[in-house]
């Protein structure tokens, strides 16, 4: 059975409305869309680390309620937990504050067995940071090797965007590793001054990568393959928080790819149909994460779902 494996931080999520927190939830981008693709039972790893504290505990305990096996976990024993504050605004989407106190020595960890068809998600700071560098190649070499789906999503935020001309050959790096893309307009804006899809698929992703969506908050989902170039509409929705929609969106998508059966060497050749169906799923689970404080979409909608 074909697993979908994820690499990036488990952080815990205290979420504020007007200046009082509201709720605190397990986060972080890629972990987000896992626990989502744990509760609809498909088969995940995630590769992370926690420091051994009340917050750490937390979130092994929390992925062990939704599927998500801990081997993987680096439980490190000096430094803390990470922890976030979201602070939602009228519209619910929120800006962040981080707290991490990380220790020298990361990700001391064995990587899980990487079959052919297998799904790899990287993404955000996370697959860019030059601490954890070695790490991630690692990982995307045994992907490359094995002939599994990477799939990057590069999650860049404002506040790294000074950093971006020096985080450039990085993320480059990633793209070319990468089977498909899927970026918000925002995370493009932050690297490269760039909104227009067209134009962002041009000039920065189809060299590396032929496979290509971008976001737009509640606007349009443009495509674009080296066959296809389409937007998709999305339908009108009360959000509560849109913490997890991106995060979510790309676990719809990978979750499309597993229900019709796309492999490694059908991705580059998927009808318009096939990606229709696929990112039909990545909205829907998008819009489900909307609808709560959650980071990820709700056991009855997984349920529904299998």
């Amino acid at each position: 059975m074909r697993k979908v494996v994820g690499i990036g931080e488990t952080i815990l999520d205290i979420l504020f409305r007007g200046e009082q927190p509201t709720a605190a939830v397990p986060g972080g981008s890629v972990f987000n869309g896992i626990v989502s693709l744990g509760r609809t039972d498909v088969p995940v790893c995630f590769i992370s680390e926690t420091g051994n504290d009340q917050v750490g505990n937390i979130i092994l305990r929390f992925m062990r309620e939704n599927n998500i096996p801990t081997d993987h976990v680096n439980v490190f024993p000096d430094g803390k937990s990470p922890v976030s504050l979201a602070f939602l605004n009228e519209q619910s989407d929120a800006e962040y504050i981080f707290y991490k106190d990380y220790p020298k020595q990361r990700l001391g960890i064995v990587y899980p067995q990487l079959e052919e068809d297998d799904i790899v998600v990287i993404g955000s700071y996370y697959a860019l940071n030059p601490i954890l560098r070695d790490k991630i190649l690692e990982l995307l070499e045994r992907a490359r090797e094995k002939k599994a789906i990477v799939y990057y999503d590069p999650n860049f935020r404002s506040s790294r965007k000074e950093e971006a001309i020096w985080l450039a050959p990085t993320i480059i790096e990633n793209l070319e590793y990468a089977d498909i893309v899927r970026g918000s307009q925002e995370d493009f804006f932050y690297m490269y001054n760039l909104r227009d899809a067209d134009k962002i698929y041009k000039d920065k992703v189809k060299f590396y990568c032929p496979n290509f969506l971008c976001t737009a908050g509640a606007e349009k989902i443009a495509l674009r393959t080296k066959t296809i170039s389409k937007e998709y509409d999305i339908p009108p929705l009360e959000a509560v928080s849109t913490v997890g929609a991106g995060d979510n969106f790309n676990a719809g998508i990978i979750y499309g790819l597993l229900k019709y059966d796309v492999r490694y060497d059908d991705l580059n050749a998927m009808s318009e149909a096939t990606w229709d169906n696929v990112v039909r799923c990545g909205m829907e689970f998008a819009a489900e994460v909307c609808k709560s404080l959650s980071n990820s979409v709700s056991k009855e909608f997984a349920e529904k779902y299998k």
